[in-house]
């Protein structure tokens, strides 16, 4: 049995109806008896946070495109995105769309060449584009709690990106740069190719071995023709003709931390260019027997107790600091110029 204790002299509020006492919060609105509390005509005047009115007609745009070879995938914030097929009408579509709108920037992916002929045309109507790498999209769309992937929820990501991340546009590099790019990446195709049909011959039963041995000796024939191509493209540019110079002057031609309150975890290499890590490996490894700058150095981290791999690694970054000095200043390697490590 529950019971109500009731105190002596308490009116019940329940036998005065629907008013209430004045400083109730109660459920009932407060009832305004006296003239004096009546409310006057409501202003007409939007008052607090209601009266900053948003032009949206100045608020700066930014744009996401997702390309694929059937179509191209336009995400804006703010704004409405599209889709646009993937051809000549529809870049000329899509440039037109976003010179009208002027935004601040535009922001693809890399998607193994499809986005140049875009990026290209963009970049010709004075739009601000920049192509990033898709590792940058995807893990930012996993920061943002954004798992699922379509090609417009990957517009949507990359239009967010440039929202908020706002990368520095680059300028497009010129046709004979891009004409040693496609040089080089076709190189680096074939050894790649090469390096694992040599893996397979060394498995391969004997019948196979020898269409394998034959399949070598063309890639290597291929790639001895690559290379022959692409010393003619240095040559034929007086611009990389230098600069191929300066970086051959420099006899021989960074760790990150993964560590957790006590736990120093082993120093590793991830991210950035593959090819160029690999590049800078074979010229460090060479540098520090016969470039006295980086010899020195290395000899110097090992003494400290750094592992081979880590002092190797810390005279790879430093050899890549020494190469952009180089060709920034246009100065051939001295050892006076750049002092001893």
């Amino acid at each position: 049995m529950i019971r109500f204790m009731i105190n002596e002299g308490v009116t019940d509020r329940r036998d005065r109806g629907l008013q209430k006492p004045w400083g109730s919060t109660g459920r009932h609105v407060r009832i305004l008896n006296e003239p004096e509390q009546l409310r006057g005509p409501v202003s007409p005047h939007l008052q607090g946070w209601a009266s900053k009115e948003v032009d949206m007609s100045n608020a700066p745009v930014f744009a996401g495109i997702d390309v694929s070879k059937a179509q191209l995938d336009l995400a804006l914030r703010p704004g409405e995105g599209c889709s646009i097929p993937h051809d000549e009408a529809g870049l000329t579509v899509m440039v037109a769309r976003l010179r009208a709108l002027s935004p601040t920037l535009i922001v693809l992916e890399a998607t193994g060449g499809l986005e140049v002929p875009l990026t290209g045309a963009l970049a010709a109507a004075g739009l601000p584009v920049i192509v990033v790498n898709p590792r940058q999209g995807r893990d930012f769309a996993k920061a943002t709690g954004k798992l699922a992937k379509t090609d417009t929820l990957d517009a949507q990501v990359l239009a967010h990106f440039a929202e908020v991340m706002r990368p520095l546009p680059r300028p497009l590099l010129d046709e004979h740069t891009q004409v040693l790019g496609t040089i080089v990446a076709r190189r680096r195709q074939l050894i790649e190719m090469l390096t694992a049909e040599k893996n397979r011959l060394s498995r391969a039963p004997q019948p196979i071995r020898a269409r394998l041995r034959v399949h070598i000796a063309w890639l290597q024939q291929e790639v001895a023709r690559t290379e022959t191509a692409l010393a003619q493209a240095i040559r034929d540019s007086p611009v990389w003709r230098e600069k191929d110079d300066l970086l051959r002057s420099v006899p021989g031609v960074g760790p990150l931390n993964r560590d957790s309150g006590t736990l120093r975890g082993r120093r590793t290499v991830w991210g950035g260019r593959a090819h160029v890590r690999a590049t800078l490996y074979m010229s460090a490894l060479v540098a520090t027997r016969y470039n006295p700058v980086l010899q020195a150095f290395y000899r110097r981290l090992c003494a400290a107790g750094k592992a081979k791999k880590v002092a190797l690694t810390a005279c790879m970054r430093k050899l890549r600091i020494m190469l952009n000095a180089i060709l920034k200043h246009r100065t051939p390697w001295r050892v006076a110029a750049t002092g001893q490590a």
